[in-house]
């Protein structure tokens, strides 16, 4: 038995959670339920990233305390996650007295370690607002193309890099006046001091290739100094010992995966906190979007080293959602939020169409949403469940619900459980998508096998009452077969499934163990077809 520690990505708790969010959700539940379904012993802990200062202004604006605003944001974040079946071993939040040592902790590690050094820097300032502006809340011409209505630290026309006060003409964000520069003393992180490391961890196969081979170009240009702190005002925690600066948001965030794991620690007698973050041979895995990776492939483990932690055994990171073959876009209705698509549409159909469209590369996915009808459709209702419906009522109308004590084709059974291997390897290499494919294939062998056999003309005939229950027995063990396959991407329709033929949860040694002389329970239907006008509405309640 393995023993993994799964984390995704913090969502910032200044905004709801969308359908680009749970991309990395819905492929990190997927991921840690196949693992638990196999009888590894698996955790996932999340929560939210809840400081920085758009979370401060964001607050002011909304006339309420920050602590109030990442409270409500928490509560919708959770409701929302939950709603798509994410399941969490634990979901907390960074701004927590578990985070708030942890980051002390490793903070005092690194200056022991000699690692954090004090530089007088010049930075953008808001004179009519009396604080220190982050690179995002400057804006101006882009200094390299000309470009307008730039962010200050790099340009999305031309992508160069640069400070803020090198835009021309820059405006604050928040303010509209035109900062000015001051000198500010901050305390940055020696990362140069770890490049030897990093670039040997990170060319171990711990990242995927083509993430490796993008962040050694960082090496190449040669690491530089990370600045981890932020002046006063400032939403989040301050450093000790030095009084008026605070932890930058991306220094205590990657330690909020190790505080969600230490609170759980705490409510389970059975864990133990340095099992997993020590030098231990237990499995650590982030699943991150291509837009953090640098944080997590270079500051992350750079910090953990100096802190004496386990750095990850792989960083798994996936691309971006495009709607339609476009960015996520507001004004056409394609910028939608998690509870809106839940007001509307099972969470499933959505967690069934990313599984199909993910792998294990970094590439985006796009959601067309005239394919997430026809493929929710065919395959789902179309496939897998046509197998039940069609075949329980022969079994509950003429034989009292009890299946026949033997299987009708054991070569056909065989054939389906000697996929198991070749599937959980899919899933356990995030070729979800090939994995889906596969089971599909089963469906329609299944649903051949149904239509060769033609229950329902058997059904007529004289003294073919028995073919009918092998037939139909043996088409709810397929359809069995398919549905522990696809348990860890429809938990709720597999929790339908297994009331309906009255079993304890099903797992995957439950695939060598067919279904017979078993009483089962009245079909009910497990899902339904998606209509055109249920898509509409999603999209008109999205634009803005």
């Amino acid at each position: 038995m393995r023993r993994i520690l799964v984390t995704s990505g913090l969502p910032y708790a200044n905004g709801s959670i969308h359908l680009g969010h749970l991309v990395e959700y819905i492929q990190t539940d997927i991921w840690a339920r196949v693992q638990r379904l196999t009888g590894n012993e698996c955790y996932y802990v999340c929560g939210d990233d809840a400081h920085g200062t758009p979370i401060m202004l964001s607050a002011e604006n909304q006339k309420i305390t920050p602590e109030e605003l990442i409270n409500k944001v928490y509560n919708e974040h959770k409701a929302d996650l939950l709603g798509f079946n994410i399941y969490f071993d634990n979901y907390h939040t960074t701004h927590s007295e578990e985070n708030r040592k942890l980051a002390n902790l490793i903070f005092k590690r690194l200056e022991e370690n000699g690692d954090i050094e004090a530089h007088t820097i010049l930075q953008a300032y808001d004179e009519k607002q009396q604080m220190f502006l982050p690179d995002r809340y400057v804006r101006g011409e882009c200094p390299n193309c000309g470009a307008k209505d730039q962010y200050g630290d790099s340009c999305e026309v031309c992508s160069s890099t640069y400070s803020p006060m090198d835009l021309k003409n820059p405006i604050s964000t928040v303010s509209g006046s035109k900062p000015i520069t001051k000198e500010s003393e901050h305390l940055f992180f020696r990362l140069d001091k770890y490049a030897k490391v990093l670039q040997k961890w990170l060319n171990s196969g711990h990242v995927q290739s083509e993430v490796a081979h993008k962040l050694n170009e960082w090496f190449e240009q040669g690491l530089k100094k990370w600045d981890i702190s932020r002046d006063e005002p400032y939403f989040g925690f301050e450093i000790p010992g030095h009084r008026g600066k605070y932890f930058y948001v991306w220094l205590d965030a990657p330690i909020g995966y190790m505080a969600a794991f230490e609170k759980l620690c705490t409510e389970k007698d059975n864990l133990n906190f340095d099992d997993f973050w020590g030098n231990s041979t237990t499995e650590l895995y982030h699943f991150v979007g291509k837009d953090i990776i640098y944080f997590h492939a270079l500051f992350w483990p750079a910090m953990l080293t100096s802190a004496g932690f386990r750095k990850p055994s792989a960083i798994f990171t996936h691309g971006f959602l495009t709607v339609d073959g476009q960015k996520m876009s507001k004004s056409r209705g394609t910028f939608i939020k998690a509870r809106t698509y839940l007001n509307h549409l099972d969470p499933e159909y959505l967690r069934y169409y990313f599984a199909a469209k993910l792998n294990s590369r970094v590439d985006d996915i796009d959601l067309n949403f005239a394919d997430f009808v026809q493929r929710v459709n065919s395959d789902l209702i179309g496939k897998v469940v046509n197998i039940a419906s069609r075949s329980a009522g022969f079994i509950n109308k003429k034989f009292d619900g009890i299946l026949a004590d033997k299987l009708d084709d054991n070569n056909l059974y065989k054939e389906f459980i000697e996929q198991a291997d070749v599937i959980l390897d899919l899933y356990e290499k995030r070729e979800f998508s090939h994995a889906v494919r596969n089971i599909m294939l089963l469906a329609d062998k299944a649903n051949q096998y149904v239509d060769n056999k033609k229950p329902w003309v058997l059904a007529k005939e004289e003294g073919k009452e028995q073919e009918v229950q092998d037939v139909a027995t043996m088409a709810l063990n397929l359809f069995r077969v398919l549905i522990i396959y696809l348990k860890p991407i429809l938990p709720a329709m597999s929790s339908k499934v297994e009331n309906f033929l009255n079993i304890e949860p099903l797992d995957w040694e439950d695939l060598t163990k067919p279904l017979l002389a078993h009483k089962i329970n009245k079909f009910k239907p497990l899902m339904q077809r998606i209509e055109q006008e249920q898509v509409d509405k999603i999209i008109d309640e999205s634009k803005m």
